[in-house]
């Protein structure tokens, strides 16, 4: 299955959708009947179904520019009276007189025949021609009834002068291009399309306003694939853009993930068409090196852009910032505020959000929290942005203490929550696996009046993967759809993720297939995801070679990309490559960032390499990272299996002391620990106290308690844990009836272990080669060689369906170990 990463990554050229020209309609998501979803699941479509009953509709992203200009902004939002009522003074008296008739709340839509009319016998000459005064009344009654709000009367009035010969030459682009604009943040970019296409098909000459208002439309609504392809055709029809059109181009494709040599041939492009980049321009082009984490590359086009004589704004160093933010670069970040103030520029509540999500991004929780009660000091409110970033921050550390004061806090202030604070929360309680209190916070979200997004559906996605839940995670994807919402690249790459957490690396690789035959363009996150998926199947072979693809100009790996290629070097057991890799690491060769110190701590106690574990651990600490709950829990375990107590109790006392919250993977390791030791029956006051906090134990947490009591020959208590274990809707794996057949083969009570052998079949537990080494090898001990030949040569008697391969390797091991 790994074959299919030879497939290319990244698209050659912008996906195309469908034709735009004709029949371009908007294709709606028809509803896959429902499949059979767990209770938990159906609670939360209940609740999803409660809130509301409306399809979500898209964000609308609106362009701005920093440079005024003469003339209208195709597309642009603008309120031309500044908040005073609606006021166009290149209108007639009358025309003004008419538009007020339209905006009456009394108005009929049985009334606009005779009003129009009333309009075109106004403007007739003396020769009975409608006279070019029209025009602008039309156009201002146009722009105004869009002021008002009121879309369809609009796209009425210019349909009903549409249908009239003699109006014909009032019709040019300028109105077009206005009702298109319309329509667009009107969310109907469907009508818009349809609109422009039968324009086109009548023989209308349609020019680069009427083209650049509806990709403006398209990219406003997030349809970024149709308004690459308006682009495409628009340049196919000999119509050459704009500076504007190239400038909401670039955004789109920043929005789309383009690589990044794409986006600098379109500026190349532009450059060659003649037109000159402006502060727009390099403001969208440092925008868009946020999602590969191009700091490198935004620093170059800020540096260019001072060198083409423009002033960087407020928006070009909050870009910046925010490039800065998303690469985990707080210390580049910092030298932008500085420079801000140099040149006497403020900071505002977005540049500090910036640089708390710089910070928090890498672990720096302490120095988040300074530069919060440092935007205060200087009279900056901290806004829902501060907040939830914060509240991610510590949540992906592990201090949900801390977390849940950030979000009271939050509360105390008086700021409301936005559905991007229930998304991390909903995370928080997932990942811990409280899904009562996800549950919680999901009704929460109904309260406040939000309404789940695509993230909230992508972030459901990932917390059921996290905890290896594959039903819950396909019947949420099937129920994201029936919602209405359209997987986007997020959606696949968490389904990626999501899927290969649960094992399922076929179905993880389908998924990416299926989001290239979507037409959606893979960016640095898809790639990561892919890597991710290989690297828990240990394919450290077919890693290399997606990281040899990405090196060779298709996309910059980052700090993820190579923590995932450690990863697929420990699963593989390639300890010699993995060492190697890490000696690049702390050489500086890669640099030491603190995601890839944290991995090393990880593969290492994966490893079971305990001084190579501590020189990982203690050079995150050197280097003035803070370790979060997974690398401290990494500590836990390696030191747990040497049952090094006093150096587990040091780390436990550091989690308790930092705020960090005990996790699952906590509890686990600590059973372990006493699983193995003389003081066996904690094990099980560890899975009590799991229980006490609300929290679900999983496979494991049952599987470690039954074998410290089988181990220690306390078979009943075993069978106790086990009975629970099933009654709490966990199902028994091999190594959980494996533990038992072991137990009892170890105290010659090879009847009862086989009868644990039928008792796994009849409850659809395939035994595996372990299974019947366990009894093969206690016979042999026992000097009952001849017993255990009898064993194999019976075997398919209690299993049908043993491979002969077993049998044989069983026999080949009486040869080898007891000849």
């Amino acid at each position: 299955m790994a074959d299919k990463i030879a497939l290319p990554l990244l698209l050659p050229n912008p996906p195309p959708s469908r034709p735009f020209f004709p029949n371009h309609h908007h294709n709606s998501i028809i509803p896959s009947p429902p499949t059979p979803i767990t209770p938990l699941l159906q609670e939360l479509v209940h609740n999803q179904n409660s809130i509301s009953a409306d399809s979500p509709q898209p964000h609308k992203t609106h362009l701005t520019s920093p440079i005024p200009r003469t003339r209208t902004r195709i597309g642009r939002s603008r309120d031309a009276n500044r908040g005073k009522p609606w006021s166009d003074h290149r209108m007639s008296p009358q025309g003004r007189q008419f538009l007020r008739s339209l905006i009456d709340p009394e108005f009929s839509s049985s009334k606009l025949n005779e009003i129009m009319l009333k309009l075109i016998e106004l403007h007739r000459d003396e020769l009975g021609s409608v006279s070019d005064s029209l025009f602008l009344d039309l156009l201002g009654i146009v722009k105004g009834l869009g002021f008002y709000k009121k879309c369809d009367l609009a796209l009425s009035v210019f349909e009903w002068i549409r249908n009239r010969e003699d109006c014909q030459s009032v019709l040019n682009s300028s109105v077009v291009a206005v009702i298109i604009s319309m329509l667009g943040k009107d969310g109907q970019v469907s009508a818009a399309t349809s609109l422009l296409n039968n324009l086109h098909k009548e023989g209308f000459e349609l020019d680069v306003y009427a083209y650049t208002s509806l990709i403006t439309a398209c990219a406003g609504n997030g349809r970024y694939r149709e308004a690459v392809m308006v682009f495409t055709k628009m340049e196919e029809e000999g119509c050459r853009p704009t500076l504007i059109t190239y400038n909401v181009i670039l955004n789109v494709y920043g929005k789309m993930g383009m690589p990044w040599n794409k986006i600098i041939a379109l500026v190349e492009s532009m450059k060659g068409a003649g037109i000159a980049p402006d502060s727009y321009t390099y403001n969208t082009l440092i925008s868009c090196c946020r999602r590969g984490a191009l700091y490198e590359e935004a620093n170059e086009v800020f540096e260019e852009m001072k060198l083409a004589g423009f002033m960087p704004d407020k928006v070009t160093y909050n870009a910046l910032l925010d490039v800065y933010g998303k690469s985990r670069r707080p210390k580049e970040a910092m030298e932008v505020l500085r420079e801000m103030e140099r040149i006497g520029c403020p900071p505002s509540v977005v540049t500090y959000n910036s640089l708390i999500s710089a910070y928090a991004r890498d672990g720096l929780l302490e120095e988040a929290m300074r530069l919060k009660r440092q935007m205060v000091e200087i009279g900056i409110k901290p806004d829902v942005f501060t907040f939830t970033t914060l509240l991610s921050g510590f949540e992906k550390a592990g201090k949900d203490e801390l977390a849940m004061k950030v979000f009271e806090e939050m509360r105390n202030a008086g700021c409301k929550p936005n559905i991007c604070t229930f998304n991390a929360l909903i995370k928080m309680h997932g990942n811990r696996g409280n899904f009562a209190d996800m549950m919680k916070i999901f009704e929460e979200i109904k309260a406040c009046q939000c309404s789940p997004d695509i993230v909230t559906w992508n972030t459901l996605l990932a917390v059921f993967g996290q905890n290896g839940m594959d039903s819950e995670v396909s019947g949420v994807f099937k129920e994201m759809k029936r919602a209405g919402f359209v997987p986007e690249r997020d959606t696949f790459n968490t389904l990626i993720s999501a899927y290969s957490r649960c094992g399922s690396f076929d179905q993880a690789m389908a998924v990416y297939e299926r989001m290239l035959e979507a037409g959606v363009t893979p960016d640095l996150s898809s790639y990561n995801a892919v890597l991710a998926a290989l690297a828990r199947g240990g394919l450290y072979t077919q890693s290399e070679k997606v990281l040899a693809e990405m090196t060779n100009g298709r996309c910059k790996p980052n700090e993820l990309t190579y923590s995932s290629l450690l990863h697929a070097y420990a699963n593989g057991k390639q300890i010699e490559r993995m060492l190697a890799f890490a000696e690049e690491i702390y050489s500086g060769v890669i640099k030491p960032h603190a995601v890839l110190l944290k991995t090393l701590v990880l593969v290492c106690s994966k490893s079971d390499l305990l001084t190579e574990t501590e020189r990982a651990f203690l050079e995150l600490k050197k280097s003035g990272f803070s370790p979060d709950i997974t690398t401290l829990n990494a500590m836990l375990s390696i030191y747990g299996r040497r049952q090094m107590v006093a150096k587990t109790d040091e780390i436990l006392n550091f989690m308790n002391e930092s705020g960090f919250t005990p996790s699952l993977t906590t509890y686990n390791s600590l059973m372990y620990m006493y699983s193995r030791s003389e003081n066996f029956e904690r094990s099980e006051q560890v899975l009590r106290e799991i229980l006490e906090k609300g929290m679900k134990p999983d496979s494991i947490s049952y599987n470690t308690v039954i074998f410290a009591y089988c181990r220690n020959g306390r078979i009943k208590e075993a069978s106790r844990i086990f009975s629970e274990m099933r009654d709490s809707g966990i199902v028994p794996d091999e190594i959980t009836y494996n533990t038992f057949v072991a137990s009892y083969a170890a105290d010659s009570m090879f009847v009862e272990a086989v009868d644990v052998v039928r008792y796994m079949i009849k409850h659809g537990c395939k035994p595996n080669e372990n299974t019947y080494n366990c009894i093969v090898d206690w016979y042999c001990k026992l000097g009952r060689q001849d017993e255990a030949k009898m064993f194999i040569s019976n075997l398919e008697n209690l299993d049908p369906h043993v491979p002969n391969e077993i049998k044989s390797r069983l026999l080949e091991r009486i040869k080898r170990k007891w000849p």
